[in-house]
């Protein structure tokens, strides 16, 4: 993987790609390079031909081509938790390892929890399988969850966070949807308490205009990055990444001055 230190200094800007074909993708990843990204993630959920696999892995050798040494976060998002499409598993884990072994993304998405909507569940079996497969292709698993409606509790958060290091995740994931002031800072609190116990960087999101403060609240939370858009989001409450490069350095400098 490019050399992108996550969990220290500035944190870091991730942004994704939503385009349908080959060329909206290039297209919008060459906009990408003259922006102040040091991530980006391919929603490949979005895309029109995810299901063809040698032509998936022929666009994302040609995407690699243009982010040359941008770290790439392959991401397969299914509808239970916010995304485009419902695979069956062994179609997700296919693809996944597939782009794991192609050598040409850094880091891929696994969904942990596969139909449990427990928060305080371990994760299952086939996503924690999937995990050591894709680490022994030589690739990083970003373990995630994602709830669109409502915010578990402080202590659901952490607990879903646990589990997925203990699946293996190299860097667990938590996004949440507001309904209150409560429930931003409950994610907030969440995040410093995990910061506590790990080794290992996360991100933690609450979503929608409301959760926008925990967007820009890493230094505070620990949450290693953040996600900005290029035009158009694939989240609500997403901050343009140029702003929110601005706002993260303002506050990383007043935070060790």
């Amino acid at each position: 993987m490019p050399f992108v230190e996550l969990g220290a200094g500035v944190p870091k800007t991730i942004v994704p790609i939503v385009a349908k074909t080959k060329a909206d993708i290039l297209s919008k990843a060459e906009e990408i390079t003259k922006l102040p990204a040091d991530l980006v993630e391919w929603r490949a959920d979005f895309y029109v031909d995810l299901v063809n696999t040698p032509v998936l892995l022929e666009t994302l050798k040609a995407l690699r081509g243009v982010l040359k040494d941008t770290p790439i976060l392959f991401t397969i998002r299914t509808k239970p938790e916010g995304g485009e499409i419902a695979p069956s598993f062994d179609d997700y884990s296919a693809a996944n390892l597939a782009v794991a072994k192609s050598g040409d993304a850094d880091l891929v998405d696994v969904e942990m929890f596969w139909g449990n909507t427990d928060w305080n569940a371990k994760a299952s079996d086939n996503s924690a399988k999937l995990v050591d497969e894709i680490h022994k292709a030589g690739c990083l698993v970003v373990g995630s969850r994602h709830n669109f409606s409502a915010t578990p509790s402080s202590s659901e958060i952490v607990s879903t966070l646990k589990n997925q290091k203990a699946a293996g995740a190299d860097m667990p994931k938590a996004a949440v949807m507001p309904q209150s002031k409560d429930d931003v800072l409950a994610v907030i609190a969440a995040s410093v308490e995990f910061a506590k116990v790990t080794d290992r960087p996360f991100l933690t999101i609450s979503m929608g205009p409301l959760g926008m403060m925990s967007r820009v609240a890493c230094e505070l939370s620990g949450s290693c990055m953040t996600f900005g858009a290029a035009g158009q989001t694939s989240a609500p409450g997403q901050i343009q990444v140029g702003e929110l490069k601005n706002m993260l350095e303002l506050i990383h400098r007043s935070s060790n001055s």
